[in-house]
This record gives structure tokens, sequence and C-alpha cells, in this order.
């Protein structure tokens, strides 16, 4: 039998002992911070029918969608007709006959779905986060996976933009509190750019404009303006677009600008009053670490869009966008429940993770799975250990005990490759007298003492 190359598909990890501390970390923050905000924790099932899914994204986004192929012979339900015609009718109607489920692309879309069906049991409005993986058929790179993490707190059932700068304000405690030594939050409307759209008489082509407007920070200016040329739109309007989204003013001339631009245009003088109160409010109460940055090239590409957008930037690091969201208006309203606002962000676990393992801002107790390791001599002293480790363990001190009786070195050289910072020294002379020796591995200072003596020395 010839040997299987053992591997994970693409733009899919292993996460180990010491990297699973770390992301728990993360998600433990994420979460303390989102329930501070009266966030309720919420789950839902890893794949959605397609077609909750579809058509919510955007024309990239469908493409990214992971489909699940039908149980059993998924192919017995097409006729003849279907197999002889499959090259002429295309993906579409092949992905339609074989597959009726899809893992989820993100949280926000399954929400939606979620409110509609249990609108009669949630009291609005309604808060949730949710800690949960999502799939994209991606190209995998650094800081883009094929399976990864997100973060989500969304808001529905208030149009309220009181909303918007709470949630930059959890952006900013859960980013401070990781330890991010400087990031900014960027900020625009779909109005503003819908308003623009409408200027330029180019309307009918907005969500091909976001596309290639979203890409501005992968392919840079020169490289948007050729994608939009490529996509028919005239030299001029790209211009005068460019012109707007690019003006460098700082926030309050530049929505006094704005302003006026858009007069007489009610989507474009709608978005900047949504944006001058948001910015108010935020002046109002400051942050504590954030930067915050007026973005008008800022698009997000999901089609769901309708009020304002973020995207957070960590400082210090060549990484893209850490943390994004926005207002949806219209996405319940796909699912038949209509009038229902929503607003809500998310934090790219994974991302935020490559980026404080870049700047090594982990604590430095994560990277040890114990506080201590008791020493085994012998049965004997074995079961005494087995009793001490419970009064540790119910002071906080993470402890194990060493499975077997051994020689004292190798004792110390596991304890050493497992980042164990304290060996409690337990003999037949420990058990018979109480008072055992607590060695530091990392200042190779020992004392001795009884165990109230040891737990406090190890919780110093």
């Amino acid at each position: 039998m010839s040997k299987i190359q053992v591997s994970v598909p693409k733009g899919t990890r292993d996460f180990g002992p010491e990297v699973m501390r770390k992301r728990n970390y993360i998600f433990g923050v994420i979460a303390a911070v989102y329930e501070k905000f009266g966030y309720q924790p919420l789950e839902t099932p890893s794949m959605e029918l397609l077609s909750t899914l579809t058509g919510k994204y955007g024309e990239e986004g469908d493409k990214l969608i992971f489909k699940i192929l039908n149980n059993g012979a998924y192919l017995s339900k097409l006729s003849p007709e279907d197999l002889a015609s499959l090259k002429e009718r295309g993906e579409k109607f092949l992905t339609s006959k074989i597959s009726e489920k899809a893992l989820r692309y993100d949280l926000t879309v399954p929400f939606a779905r979620f409110v509609v069906q249990h609108r009669n049991d949630i009291v609005f409005p309604f808060k949730r986060y949710q800690i949960q993986p999502v799939w994209r058929a991606d190209n995998p790179q650094r800081g883009r996976y094929r399976e990864f993490y997100q973060c989500d707190a969304d808001v529905v059932g208030s149009p309220s933009l009181l909303y918007e700068a709470e949630l930059v304000q959890i952006f900013d405690e859960v980013l401070d509190t990781l330890g991010l030594p400087g990031f900014s939050i960027k900020i625009n409307n779909r109005k503003i750019l819908g308003g623009l759209a409408e200027v330029l008489g180019i309307e009918d082509r907005f969500a091909s404009f976001l596309i290639g407007l979203d890409k501005l920070d992968k392919i840079g200016e020169d490289g948007v303006r050729k994608e939009l040329t490529e996509r028919g739109f005239e030299e001029g309007t790209i211009h005068k677009a460019f012109e707007i989204l690019l003006d460098p003013a700082a926030a309050p001339q530049k929505l006094d600008e704005l302003q006026a631009f858009f007069s007489g245009n009610a989507t474009g003088s709608k978005g900047v009053e949504e944006l001058r109160f948001i910015w108010t409010a935020l002046e109002s109460a400051p942050l504590r670490k954030a930067t915050l940055e007026l973005d008008l090239s800022l698009a997000r590409g999901l089609d769901y869009y309708t009020g304002a957008i973020f995207e957070v930037k960590a400082h210090g690091v060549q990484m893209g966008s850490i943390c994004g969201g926005g207002r949806y208006d219209n996405l319940t309203g796909i699912f038949g429940l209509e009038g229902v606002s929503g607003v809500g962000i998310s934090f790219g676990a994974d991302r935020i993770y490559d980026v404080m393992e870049e700047l090594k801002l982990f604590p430095q107790a994560l990277s040890r799975s114990s506080d201590l390791l008791i020493t085994n001599f012998g049965e004997k002293e074995a079961l005494h250990g087995l009793q001490l480790a419970q009064e540790l363990r119910a002071a906080g001190i993470k402890t194990e005990i060493y499975p077997e009786a051994g020689k004292l070195k190798k004792q110390f050289e596991y304890a050493t490759k497992k980042g164990i910072p304290y060996l409690l020294m337990l003999g037949e002379n420990e058990v018979n007298t109480g008072i055992y020796g607590l060695k530091n591995q990392l200042s190779g200072e020992q004392i001795n003492g009884n165990i109230q003596q040891i737990i406090s020395e190890i919780k110093k």
C-alpha cells in the first residue's frame, strides 16, 4: 500500500497549542468588550442554503463562495437533455442542479437570515456578537486565507447613528486592549459614493464603479484608473471622481466642501449629514488610541452596505485592513422582513494575530502551557502530588504532574521545553514534612515552604 502524502488544503492551517492560546486570547478580549457594550453571543451553522448566500456579496464575492455537492448521486437529477446542453447553459445552471448548500462566506448574511426566522423571539434593537470561521475560495496569500475566523458584532432594528459611534469605540477599545501601538479607523458613507455617481451620471453602473474603486489599496490609483477605463468609464468622469475622493483636506473642511458639492443631490447630502453626526459624536467622547480618518475613497466591496462604512489599518506593518464593517438597511428585506436597519463590524482575527506576532505583542505567559510542574519520584510522591495539584489549581495556578518516576534531569528538560517556569520538588522528605522546594526555572533560585507559601511565591 502506497504512503499517503499528508497535508491540509491550500489556504487552511493547523493550529498547535501555543498558537491556540494566542488565538483564544484575541477571541477572549473581543468577546469581553462586546459583552461590555451589551452584545449577546450567537452561533449559526457552518453551511447555509446556496440561495441564502448568492446575490448578497456582489459579482466578485459570489465567485468566492464554496459550494457543497448534494449528497449521493448528485448528477442523477440531470436529464439527458440537461447533460447534452451543459456546455451551452453554463456553470450557473449546473451549480443550481448539483449544489443546494454552501459554506458561509461571512457572518452577516446568516445573521440577517437568523433575524428573519426568529423575529418573533427577539427584542429589537437586537445586539449580537458571533465568533466563528468562514470560507472563501480566494487566492491564498499573507493575511488572506480560505478558512478564517470573523468576530462580528451587529445591531438590527434601529437606524440610530449612535450605534455607528459605539462600534467605532469597540474597535478602539479592543485594539488598545490587545496592545496595538497605533491604528487608524477609516470612515466613509456609501450615500456619498452613490451621490457622486448620480452627479457624474454613472448611477446605472455604480456597482461596477465600486468594484474598481475597492481595489485602490491593492493596485494603487493608476491601477484603479486603468481598470475603470477598461470597465468603460470615461477619462473625464474618472478624473472628476478622483478629484473628489482623494481630496486631502481635513475632515471638517472636507465635509463642508462636500455639502456644497452635493447641493441639490439628496443622496450625497444625506451621506454628509450622517458622517458629520458620527464625527461630532466621536469628538464628544474621544477615542483611547485610534486615529479617526475620513477616507472618501473607502468603498467596501460588499453590495449590501447602504450607509456608513469602516475599515481599520494597523500602523507599522505591511498588512491590509484588519477590521471592517458598515450600515446595511435592506439586508433583511431580501428575506422578506422590510424596514429593519442594521449596522455591524468584524474583527479579522487571523490578520490581527499576524500583526500581533510581527510586533511581538502577545503576553509572555501565553507561550507556556502550565505555570508549575510537580516532580515525580515514585508512587507515594505522585499520589501526594495529586493532592497538591488540586490546591494549586484551585488557587488559579496551571499545574502538571510529571507522568512517571524518572531522573530529575529528564523532568527539568521537559519543563524547559514546555516553557514551564516553576518546578515543585516532591520527594519522600517533602511528603513527610509538608515543606517543598520551589525552583524558578528563569532565575535559577529555589525557596522552601509549605503549600500556601509556595502559592504566594508563584502569584507574586
